[in-house]
């Protein structure tokens, strides 16, 4: 079963969110709805500008601990490669 590690943005170089979920249309859902986190809610970070694909929970839970202790330019410069415009990338995630 596949898992996601994915970044969320609220406008281009603003506030981001680093999470992992199972089924990422589910939890993307929840955080646009409001119903995920204080931090979304307060922010109003609801735009998916990243997400990876992984084989197991462990491997993506390992990796967004990673990400979320990486430098603040190291993560811009993991958005601008896959996204440099930091669009919605919703549409692209896979069924």
């Amino acid at each position: 079963m596949s898992h996601f590690v994915y970044i969320l943005a609220n406008k281009p170089h603003g506030a981001i969110y680093i999470g992992s979920a199972r089924d990422l249309r589910i939890r993307l859902e929840q955080h646009r709805a409001g119903t995920s986190g204080s931090h979304t809610e307060k922010y109003n970070v609801k735009t998916l500008v990243y997400f990876e694909l992984h084989e197991s929970v462990m491997d993506a839970v390992h990796r967004e601990r990673r990400l979320k202790r990486w430098r603040r330019e190291w993560k811009e410069k993991l958005i601008n490669e896959a996204n440099p415009d930091w669009k919605d990338i919703s549409a692209e995630i896979p069924f």
